[in-house]
């Protein structure tokens, strides 16, 4: 079965988006699925939509794309003005039809897709943003293990055989037990078999593991493969400072990946 590539939180980097979409072509894949947060925090949201909007099979709600279409709910200050400011820049739009288009876009993003077995080189797999249990804004992050080990085995109840995730941007795969292995333990690829898994795919545009090239996953061959992508990395802050409304620690943090 031909693979598949699963991106997410892409946070209007352009360039970021711009390099894991060249690398997806340059594998021959075909099918691409976004587990959402196309936008906030970064300086492009329009473009990294339309490019979305043409290249993604299927993209999912993300906690900061409903800020933006609908309210923030508990977010910082700075996320919250970048948040404001990725609307009135959505609404500035001279081209109605894009505007329009875009708009449509974000409000009928769906929260969760299945794919099933006889679709995905990986069996069947759940695709959400957050996590099983509330797709749109729920952390699942690595102490998780260690401080709340009830919650990982009630994302487990939730699910069958896979769920890929994003939203923290710490890419990783979760086991029931519960244990979490990051990439590096992992040799850059998780091999499925009885057991089930719960995988994060990391962050395009704002990967925040101290590693600050994009992250993205492959589906292949029963495989689920990270891929680390450096991208122009200072570009991207020089768009984001040149942005009154965006605090300039937003693109600066893109230098360490945190």
């Amino acid at each position: 079965m031909e693979p598949i590539a699963v991106i997410s939180d892409i946070h209007s980097n352009l360039e970021a988006l711009s390099e894991v979409l060249k690398d997806i072509d340059s594998r021959g894949i075909k099918r691409i699925y976004c587990l959402g947060d196309v936008v906030g925090y970064g300086p492009e949201p329009g473009r990294c939509l339309d490019l979305v909007m043409q290249r993604c099979q299927c993209t999912l709600m993300g906690n900061h794309d409903f800020a933006v279409m609908y309210e923030p709910d508990n977010f910082n200050v700075g996320a919250e003005t970048a948040c404001f400011w990725t609307r009135q820049a959505l609404e500035d739009e001279p081209d109605k039809a894009a505007r329009d288009r875009r708009w449509e876009f974000l409000g009928q993003l769906p929260v969760k897709l299945v794919l099933p077995a006889e679709q995905s080189p990986v069996g069947q797999v759940m695709l959400v943003h957050g996590s099983p249990r509330r797709p749109v804004n729920e952390y699942v992050i690595p102490d998780d293990i260690y401080n709340s080990p009830n919650k990982i085995h009630s994302l487990f109840e939730r699910f069958e055989n896979l769920c890929l995730v994003g939203h923290t941007h710490v890419p990783g795969a979760f086991m029931e037990a519960p244990d979490f292995y990051s990439p590096e333990e992992l040799g850059g690829v998780f091999e499925m078999g009885k057991r089930k898994a719960l995988i994060n795919v990391g962050s395009v545009g704002q990967p925040r593991d101290r590693d600050n090239r994009a992250s993205y996953v492959v589906l292949e061959d029963n495989k689920v493969r990270f891929v680390r992508l450096a991208y122009e990395v200072e570009k991207t802050v020089g768009k984001v400072h040149a942005i009154r409304e965006l605090d300039d620690y937003l693109g600066n943090r893109l230098r360490e990946g945190r």
